[in-house]
């Protein structure tokens, strides 16, 4: 059986389209599940939650270690402590506690969500694979002006990169862009690809090797030759 294939465009760094690239459906993960993405999305929140919100029980609120009042004949309620759950600046019922919020997801079903997160925004037309951003210093215009022409501009865009030397280049340059992530794509999880209304990803990064891959052109004209 012949492998199934996905196409998405390829830009250079001047936003052009110079081609496009066949990635196989192995590597996006087939089908959209959506109970696994609400599974994984689910964690990730979870994992970021402080969980350290407390509150006081009767035993932990200082004073009423005394009886307010003898057990009878005062006409009143019998009281044991002035810090019952019932009495002001008494002590919480079934109040918070500091807790661990982190719910343990396989690595594998990590992986998957992440490959099903990208079929969908593959299917959607909202995956652009562009050249190596091989930026020498940080410059904001430049991955502007690259946004800008995906028509990514006033968007949630996240830039996946391959991890190379000038990763991080790439990075400063989209720090201070509102709406824009910038991170590695081995990093990238489910959550960040949902997040975003277009993932912009390098093709190195999307083919899975390092810096030395070719480029869409190089191989266009590989191809030609």
């Amino acid at each position: 059986m012949a492998e199934q294939l996905i196409t998405v465009p390829v830009v250079s760094q001047g936003g052009s389209k110079v081609g496009d690239v066949d990635v196989p459906a192995a590597v996006l993960a087939g089908p959209l599940r959506e109970s696994l993405l609400h599974e994984v999305v689910r964690s990730q929140l979870a994992s970021r939650r402080a969980g350290t919100a407390a509150t006081k029980t009767r035993g932990f609120v200082s004073g009423g270690g005394k009886k307010p009042w003898r057990q009878k004949g005062t006409g009143r309620a019998r009281q044991g402590s002035i810090r019952a759950p019932h009495w002001r600046h008494g002590g919480i019922v079934f109040g918070p506690h500091p807790r661990d919020y982190r719910l343990a997801i396989p690595k594998k079903i990590r992986q998957l969500a992440k490959k099903s997160a990208l079929n969908a925004r593959a299917r959607e037309g909202a995956l652009l694979v562009v050249d190596p951003l091989a930026y020498e210093k940080p410059k904001t215009k430049m991955l502007a002006e690259l946004l800008a022409s995906l028509g990514l501009a006033g968007r949630k865009a996240l830039v996946l990169t391959a991890g190379a030397e000038q990763a991080h280049n790439v990075y400063l340059s989209g720090r201070n862009l509102p709406g824009v992530h910038v991170m590695r794509f081995a990093d990238a999880t489910a959550y960040e690809i949902l997040w975003s209304d277009a993932v912009v990803v390098e093709l190195p990064a999307l083919a899975g090797g390092g810096g030395g891959e070719a480029t869409a052109a190089e191989q266009s004209e590989a191809g030609d030759g």
